[in-house]
C-alpha cells in the first residue's frame, strides 16, 4: 500500500520534508513508526502522535487509511 505521509511543525524541521509518498507492507501503527524510524532516526527523540483519517492512533491500531499525519505536541491555550 502507498501511503502519504505528512509532517508537522518540528517532526517537519527533523525529517526536512512536509509530506511524501512511501511503499508500507506491515499492518500496524508499530510497523510504520518502525519505518519511519529505519528512515528517519532521530524520530527516535521526538514526541509525536500519529492520526489517521484525521483520528489520534495507538501503536496496535491497523493502518487502513492511506493518508498519515504525524503530529508534534501542541500547547494548550
Amino acid at each position: 500500500m502507498i501511503l502519504s505521509i505528512k509532517y508537522f511543525g518540528l517532526l517537519a524541521e527533523a525529517t526536512g520534508r512536509s509530506e511524501e509518498k512511501i511503499e508500507f507492507s506491515g499492518k500496524s501503527i508499530s510497523d510504520l513508526k518502525d519505518v519511519l524510524f529505519q528512515k528517519y532516526e532521530m524520530l527516535k527523540n521526538k514526541d509525536f502522535q500519529i492520526a489517521q483519517d484525521n483520528e489520534l492512533t495507538a501503536n496496535e491500531t491497523i493502518v487502513t487509511a492511506t493518508e498519515i499525519a504525524l503530529l508534534p505536541p501542541f500547547a494548550g491555550g
